[in-house]
């Protein structure tokens, strides 16, 4: 379990930087380019850690399981991701940031539903003072934000919700790195299609004509120059392939809500790469909401710190009684 946490927060530290270098190469590249370049590649990257996974684990992939990881990918990577690209593009990288780092909230709720999961009294607490904290960050009633922006920010964090939970059942036979490097594999491949489709004269004059040009005539090698190529295989390699590696390595040592307590940190983190890095302000709402998210967030992980702190007395104490009492016996 303790590895488990430690998987979490580089998982936070790793997600905290993810708006803002995406927002770095904003305009350079068309949404559905950068995204399907960053799970490929990031993929790629996976392939030897996800090969000495099912090595290690003794368990082979069948035609049904390639199917549930076309799905996975189908949620996590062509629709959430693509979305949130597009969320990015149309906000504040710190908006984002923080809007997506609700989706914990979903996944315990999903994770109750669909693999049941048990939500627990400090979890419900966390979670009411994350969101209460959210809120406070976001200021909806003086803050003017794009509702696109904000709209594709919440579709991407309920669809990454399920992919979250979905993904949690796979964990279990072949670990978090697997499920990633399948998950992005049959994720970038979907993309991979829509920008072949898109290339096609009658279907891209037709999403020209009614205006989703960032359908049309995707590219896959434009934008591209040294300039920017360092932030590209940072987003593609430690973003994409190590984080999400960890998040879900996490998962599958914990359970799906604690790993998704990387988003409910980031908050505290983002903000202040954000400032430091692009300069975006961060204004006294969204401190007073941090405070609120850490305390939501300790609130969630003590009672099972406490928890494996008092097994592990109890375990030690019955083995000090063995102990003596063999020794009394011989």
């Amino acid at each position: 379990m303790k590895s488990g946490y430690l998987y979490v927060i580089l998982a936070t530290l790793i997600f905290s930087t993810m708006e803002i270098a995406l927002k770095m190469v904003s305009g350079v590249f068309n949404p559905i380019q950068l995204t399907f370049t960053r799970f490929f590649i990031g993929g790629m990257f996976l392939i030897p850690f996800a090969i000495g996974a099912l090595k290690k684990r003794q368990v082979s992939v069948t035609i049904k399981d390639l199917a549930f990881f076309a799905f996975l990918g189908l949620l996590g990577i062509t629709i959430s991701m693509l979305l949130y690209q597009l969320a990015v593009d149309n906000t504040l990288a710190s908006v984002v940031a923080v809007i997506f780092s609700c989706n914990p909230v979903f996944v315990a709720i999903f994770a109750f539903f669909f693999i049941k999961e048990a939500i627990h009294k400090n979890n419900v607490i966390a979670l009411v003072l994350e969101v209460i904290g959210t809120l406070f960050i976001i200021n909806p009633f003086h803050v003017k934000l794009s509702v696109l922006g904000v709209s594709l920010t919440i579709a991407a964090l309920l669809v990454f919700a399920l992919y979250t939970v979905f993904g949690k059942k796979k964990c279990a036979r072949f670990g978090g790195i697997v499920v990633t490097f399948f998950s992005f594999l049959f994720g970038s491949l979907e993309l991979l299609i829509v920008i072949g489709l898109s290339n096609i004269p009658p279907l891209s004059v037709w999403f020209s004509t009614h205006g989703l040009e960032i359908f049309a005539n995707i590219p896959i090698f434009q934008g591209y120059s040294w300039s920017v190529l360092p932030v590209v295989a940072y987003i593609c390699i430690v973003n994409s392939g190590i984080g999400y590696a960890c998040y879900f390595t996490a998962m599958e040592k914990t359970t799906a809500h604690t790993a998704s307590l990387a988003f409910f940190f980031k908050p505290m983190i983002a903000p202040v790469l954000a400032l430091i890095i692009l300069h975006e302000i961060i204004p006294i709402n969204m401190v007073l909401g941090i405070l609120l998210i850490l305390a939501g967030s300790l609130t969630s992980l003590l009672p099972d710190l406490l928890a494996q702190r008092k097994a592990k007395v109890a375990l030690e104490s019955t083995i000090r009684k063995d102990l003596n009492g063999n020794s009394d016996i011989s």
